[in-house]
């Protein structure tokens, strides 16, 4: 907890600052350090965003007693809101409630997502429309019920209308934006964790980034204008990277190209996985990630890990506040129920890569995540 407070005291100096305008010309900015939100707010599996000067936290729920794989109450997606990353965070609300009707399954989500398969619901992610396709800021609520692939192989996405950040969202919400729509999707049709990239071309849509079943890796897919569909357009089997989860990406204008991250490899409720990169000049591809040339015995993910661990726990996905990208990463307890356990966000930064390609010898990538 030290280590917590020492970089919360940092964050909250960094936040001050930048909530005022900026540092004093004699004092240097202070970099983005990494962050842990309470695990009383237990909220996981999630994104932060920021919409206007507020900042949001979206995670799955455990609390009510929800147990992955086994049938137990579903708890639902709750967002918690705070005027900086330091906090204070707000007691979490409830997106929608449990006991709605899923459009698609004509069943509640507490029978898609809890008791009545035990396969939960998750990665809970808020997107809004704004700068791109309808152009009017309307939030929609993106989440992957895995029960629907494994009903019919249908995909396991939602796209829920939302009346604000904070919801009500889909039908029961109401107008003027409550809504639920099925995805149509040609490229992400799998059941697995995804994330959201947004686009680095001013007015470009956004894409989903997903995991696919069967070792198949990662896939992207552009959305369509309202947000709710794919239009076909994408790539499949990004970087060639096997068996992998909890993507995320964003636009380095610094160094022109589009990041991507993900788990190394794909594992359920794991502390400690590896974290994983690639990159492209385009948010369809080319996709790269290094490969390990020459070094005799280490694997073929050697070179394109960041992290062997991830600070101790899995990475999820890749949230961007205020031009800083943080990585996502869930401290899981490996207990079927999460309740306690934590959310760290920790910055990522583009750099240059030290070492000399193909040698053999001691290679530093360059992105860091520092944790």
């Amino acid at each position: 907890m030290t280590r917590i407070r020492a970089l919360l005291a940092a964050l909250v100096l960094s936040a001050a600052m930048l909530l005022g305008g900026g540092a004093p010309a004699s004092q240097a900015v202070v970099a983005p350090v990494a962050f842990q939100v309470p695990t009383s707010l237990d909220l996981h599996d999630g994104s932060l965003s920021k919409f206007g000067s507020t900042y949001y936290l979206y995670g799955t729920q455990y609390k009510c007693g929800f147990k992955w794989q086994i049938a137990s109450p579903w708890c639902g997606f709750g967002v918690s809101t705070a005027p900086s990353l330091a906090g204070p965070w707000s007691t979490p609300v409830t997106l929608f409630s449990p006991s709605d009707i899923d459009p698609w399954t004509g069943t509640t989500w507490q029978a898609e997502c809890g008791d009545g398969s035990a396969q939960g619901c998750f990665n809970g992610h808020m997107v809004q429309r704004s700068g791109w396709g309808m152009n009017d800021g309307v939030f929609i609520l993106w989440f992957n019920s895995p029960a629907d692939y494994s009903r019919s192989h249908a995909n396991a996405y939602n796209a829920l209308g939302c009346n604000s950040p904070t919801g009500p969202c889909g039908p029961s919400a109401g107008p003027p934006y409550g809504s639920y729509t099925k995805p149509s999707l040609t490229i992400c049709i799998g059941n697995g964790d995804f994330g959201i990239i947004n686009s680095g071309t001013p007015g470009g849509r956004p894409a989903i980034v997903c995991s696919l079943p069967s070792g198949v890796g990662l896939s992207i897919e552009e959305l369509d204008k309202w947000g709710v569909n794919g239009t076909g357009v994408g790539v499949r089997n990004m970087a060639n990277l096997g068996v992998v989860e909890g993507p995320g990406g964003w636009w380095d204008a610094a160094t022109n190209q589009y990041v991507g991250t993900f788990s190394d490899p794909q594992c359920g409720y794991c502390a400690g996985v590896a974290t994983g990169y690639m990159t492209s000049p385009t948010l369809y591809g080319p996709w790269t990630a290094p490969t390990n040339l020459a070094a005799a015995g280490l694997p073929v993910a050697a070179r394109r890990d960041i992290s062997a661990n991830s600070c101790g726990g899995q990475p999820r996905t890749v949230s961007v506040l205020d031009g800083q990208a943080y990585q996502g990463i869930d401290l899981w307890t490996g207990d079927r129920n999460e309740t306690n356990a934590g959310s760290l966000f920790v910055p990522l930064t583009m750099g240059t890569p030290t070492g000399t390609p193909g040698d053999g010898g001691i290679w530093r990538p360059p992105l860091t995540l520092a944790c």
